[in-house]
Parts: structure tokens; sequence; C-alpha cells
């Protein structure tokens, strides 16, 4: 016989439960990082006991798993908001700002992310699955770059996203250590404004060739410098 399906007010029950622990798990998390972290502090952070959670997962690595997925397919759909066809048909300076706009701001609201995501003994599957998201990330900047210089070669071209890639990391490393607020913000254009100076002499002669665009000073090709201002303003 099928197992009967549970009552919909326990299911509810139960999720909201996994929801609490995987709230407190972030904040454990957060405060003494993965490695440090027990099942006996996101209980008290939870405010149930150990028995209570284990109810729901195993041990911490299940917890850490079931949050890295969600977080994983979060972060997937930051990607998709950055990487449209629109926004790679933008200017240099706007489509900086459409692009990574939605990956700092995922980042400011999901801090447990960097957490999670770069202890020494995360889980194995979670790590494989941040190295695939990783990679995917370097090949959709590497098409980036091919759409702008097709004749350059692969080599070149994953070299240049690499670089962008690594100096986009170490800016968002300082935009959250940075005060939310205006000191962030700040942090923010300035990040944009070093990636837009790295990428205009490179693809600059592309985008030449872009039709021209009206900006605050009149008539230009739109390559002016971000200004020291974000377009969207993280929040939490």
């Amino acid at each position: 016989m099928s197992e009967e399906p549970k009552p919909r007010r326990r299911q509810a029950r139960g999720e909201r439960r996994i929801a609490e622990l995987l709230q407190a798990a972030t904040s454990v998390f957060c405060t003494s990082g993965y490695t440090a972290a027990s099942t006996n502090a996101i209980a008290r952070e939870a405010h149930v006991s150990p028995g209570t959670l284990y109810q729901y997962f195993p041990n911490k690595e299940a917890i850490a798993i079931e949050l890295g997925d969600r977080l994983l397919h979060e972060m997937r759909d930051a990607h998709g908001q950055a990487f449209t066809p629109e926004n790679l048909a933008l200017p240099l300076p706007e489509m900086l700002d459409a692009v990574v706009d939605p990956l700092i701001e995922f980042n400011c609201q999901n801090p447990v992310f960097l957490a999670l995501m770069h202890g020494s003994d995360i889980p194995g599957r979670i790590a494989e699955e941040h190295d695939a998201l990783h990679a995917s990330l370097l090949t959709r900047v590497r098409d980036l770059l091919g759409l702008y210089l097709p004749d350059l070669p692969e080599p070149e071209r994953a070299l240049i996203a690499d670089m962008t890639f690594a100096v986009f990391k170490g800016g968002l490393a300082l935009v959250l250590a940075a005060p939310e607020g205006p000191e962030r913000d700040a942090t923010s254009a300035e990040l944009k404004r070093v990636l837009f100076r790295y990428l205009d002499p490179i693809v600059g002669s592309a985008l030449d060739d872009c039709p021209a665009t009206e900006d605050a000073d009149g008539p230009g090709n739109g390559r002016t410098a971000p200004t020291r201002s974000v377009t969207t303003t993280p929040s939490r």
C-alpha cells in the first residue's frame, strides 16, 4: 500500500521548523564559521533542544548541505538576472551596473554564503557545486568578452576573465566589510570603477562601434566611467 501523505498542518509546521533551524544555522555559521559551529549551538540559536534539531537533520553537515543548496539556487538566479542578453548589449558602464549589482546584492543579503562556501572543511558536495558555479560564471565572462572581441585568442580571453573575476572577488570582500549605507554604496561604486578602468582599454575599440548614447553631459558613446554612486543600492 502507498504511504498516506502527512496532514498539511503537520507538513507546514515541519517546514517552518526547518526554516527556523536554517536561519539559526545562518547566524551561527556567520558568527563562528562552519568549522567551529556545532549542532548544539544551532539548537540554542533556534531555541530548541538538540533532540528537536535531530528530528530534522542528523548532523551539521546535513544542515550545511540544505542551506548550501538553497543559497546556490539563489545565486544561480542572481546570475540569471545579471547575464541577460539585454544587459550584455548595454554600453560598458551600464553593463557593469546591470551585471555587478545583482551579484553584490545577493552577497550583501546572504553573508553566510561566503562563510559557508569558503570554509576549510565544508561538505564535499557543496564544494563541488560551488566550484561548478564558479566555473559557470567564468565561462559567462569569457563568452561576454567573446561578444566584444571574437578574434581574441582563447588563452588570452581566459586570462582576462580570470583577472576580472579576481578583481570582483577582492572588491566584493571590501564591499561586505563596509558598513551598510553610504560607505558600502561608495565601495560598490568604486569596485565598478576599477572594473571599468581595467576592461575599457581592452574592449574599448569594440564599444566604439556601438550606437551613441545620451548621458548627463550630452551625446556620447556610453563609455563614461561610472560615478561614485550605485545604480542599485544593496539591501538586506
